[in-house]
């Protein structure tokens, strides 16, 4: 079945929550995707909890644009904003800490900002920022844990910080609707990433200054090759399936 067209609406409000939201949906599903493969029962809890609080995230800022559920299940793959880099496969253990380290990081002080204002994200953000607090936490640790361990875990972590480094620089691009300091929010997480990876005897991948640091497009909806394939599994059983009721 071909869907009609979701109609989504323009203004600087409308905008920033499908950015916050999608990115929330996003690494969600991808989290999701743990469950029943996750390397001990203890992260299979942990990564679900997780997935939960963006999920819920995502309902509460995909709300504010307009139907929650045709938002998620029945847009094109262009007319999702998220930052490419919560739309990278989970790869192993270490590349989904890897994004993890980064995004969480990102976001925690980025709702620090939001809730610290009077803006109309405040309020959402001002709740959220205490579970992405945890999210936060959990990836350091776990990046502490693998960079630290065995030399076969390093290694890993240490590809996945490289291979992952060059989708972080979207995270700093202004968005519409957000009254937000993006220097001091991108030189905090830098500062805030690169003691975690020095502590976990790892090495920072190459700043913006030399050029890995590239700038992505998904916030004007222009997605890397992986994110059509789980769109497609996503949004399946609701296409299958129009107007069932359960």
């Amino acid at each position: 079945m071909t869907a009609a067209p979701v109609t989504l609406g323009e203004t600087p409000l409308a905008a920033a929550a499908l950015a916050l939201g999608d990115d929330a949906l996003v690494l969600s599903h991808r989290l999701g995707e743990w469950a029943g493969h996750a390397p001990v029962l203890e992260e299979e809890v942990a990564l679900a909890n997780i997935a939960l609080d963006l999920l819920g995230q995502a309902r509460t800022l995909l709300s504010l644009v307009g139907d929650e559920d045709e938002l998620a299940y029945l847009r094109e793959e262009r007319s999702f904003r998220n930052a490419q880099l919560v739309e990278q496969p989970n790869g192993d253990f270490a590349c989904t800490i890897a994004r993890q380290l980064y995004f969480s990081v990102h976001q925690h002080l980025l709702y620090g900002q939001l809730a610290a204002g009077d803006g109309p994200f405040a309020p959402l953000a001002g709740k959220a920022v205490k579970e992405v607090a945890y999210h936060r936490d959990h990836a350091e640790h776990w990046t502490l844990r693998l960079g630290d361990g065995t030399e076969e875990s390093h290694a890993r972590m240490q590809r996945a910080l490289d291979a992952l480094w060059r989708h972080t620089g979207e995270l700093f691009e202004p968005v519409e609707g957000l009254s937000v300091d993006w220097t001091a929010l991108r030189e905090g997480w830098l500062a805030a990433v690169t003691e975690v990876v020095e502590r976990a005897t790892l090495k920072v991948p190459d700043g913006p200054q030399s050029g890995a640091w590239t700038a992505g497009a998904g916030r004007q909806g222009i997605h890397t090759e992986p994110f059509g394939r789980m769109l497609a599994e996503m949004q399946h059983l609701h296409r299958s399936h129009p107007g069932a009721s359960w």
